[in-house]
């Protein structure tokens, strides 16, 4: 049957879909346009299964705040063409506003989520898809609540925070800590925060690398009391090339292995346990101080200052309640 053109551009206009899938639909459907629709979300569904292996590295950041309340959403895709699109732009922040008005709780409700022209999210994403052939997805959503909410997202697009306080604080105060969230990643706001999985994990990795440390002492003592520079051995590799180079005699190279063997060995097995504990504590606090936010230099300020102590002189009663960030890639 004929397919005038105006039916063509009316459910482009519904659908969003390009020109000649439009066409095609209606083709198909025999001019029926809520036949022609379906078609259309079809092979949406259809794109978007043949490409769900693909990886969406790239895509938009959004945040929006209402009052008390925030949100944080990217809408990923392939490539960074596509991202720039103004198209997708535009997409992903129907999504953001889509997310702010519903304030789901999580990934999957805001899928479900109304958009303003009754489809749900994960039916707006889909149908993007296939009308670019190129994988689109919800990469990340995150809700906060608390009595004053601020946002950052970075001048391109891929990084953001949001940050929740427990009373309204100045612009250049909230702007500060955001960035600071986007920028330096911290994993919990204190260190009474910070998940006892991260923490138990960085304590393990603490004392493994004092023992290591104790163990490597001693063999560098050793071998410096034999005569042997510490650096021309420190790897089989090394002892092997500075032999050749004459750096080191056969004898001082096999010298050198039997000290490094014997003396970690006998260190490993006499490490003094009470002071293993308490350097590997140090070190948790020194990664409490890098890592929280509270405890972190406070990158807009002069250097000195910690994020506490940029909030309580702005605000001696003003805290950070709650935190998200995400960023493309990481």
């Amino acid at each position: 049957m004929e397919i005038k053109a105006q039916d063509v551009a009316k459910l482009r206009q519904m659908t969003g879909a390009g020109m000649m899938d439009c066409k095609k639909a209606l083709v198909e459907a025999e001019g029926d346009f809520t036949r022609a629709q379906e078609i259309i979300r079809e092979k949406g569904k259809l794109v978007a299964a043949k490409r769900a292996d693909r990886t969406t590295s790239e895509g938009a950041v959004k945040s929006r705040i209402n009052g008390n309340k925030g949100i944080l959403v990217c809408l990923g895709c392939e490539t960074d063409f596509v991202s720039k699109n103004a198209e997708f732009q535009t997409l992903a922040d129907s999504i953001a506003d889509a997310a702010i008005k519903a304030c789901p709780a999580d990934l999957e409700g805001l899928k479900a989520a109304p958009m303003a022209d009754g489809q749900t999210v994960e039916a707006a994403v889909t149908q993007q898809t296939g009308k670019t052939g190129e994988k689109h997805s919800l990469a990340y959503y995150a809700y906060v609540e608390a009595p004053y909410v601020t946002a950052y997202v970075h001048f391109n697009g891929k990084l953001g925070a949001i940050v929740g306080f427990n009373k309204e604080v100045s612009a250049e105060i909230a702007k500060g800590v955001a960035m600071q969230v986007a920028s330096m990643n911290p994993v919990s706001v204190a260190a009474e925060d910070c998940p006892k999985e991260v923490v138990d994990q960085e304590y393990q990795v603490a004392v493994q690398k004092t023992k290591e440390e104790q163990v490597q002492k001693a063999v560098d003592a050793a071998l410096k009391k034999a005569g042997i520079n510490p650096a021309h051995v420190d790897s089989e590799d090394h002892i092997e090339s500075n032999t050749a180079k004459g750096w080191l005699t056969p004898e001082q190279a096999a010298q050198a292995r039997e000290i490094i063997k014997t003396v970690a060995e006998q260190k490993a097995a006499n490490l003094p346990e009470q002071m293993i504990e308490n350097i590997a504590k140090g070190r948790i606090q020194k990664f409490f101080k890098e890592n929280t936010l509270l405890e972190q230099i406070y990158q807009m300020g002069d250097g000195k200052q910690t994020v506490k102590e940029a909030i309580a002189a702005a605000d001696k009663e003003a805290k950070v309640v709650v935190f998200k960030r995400f960023v493309l890639g990481e």
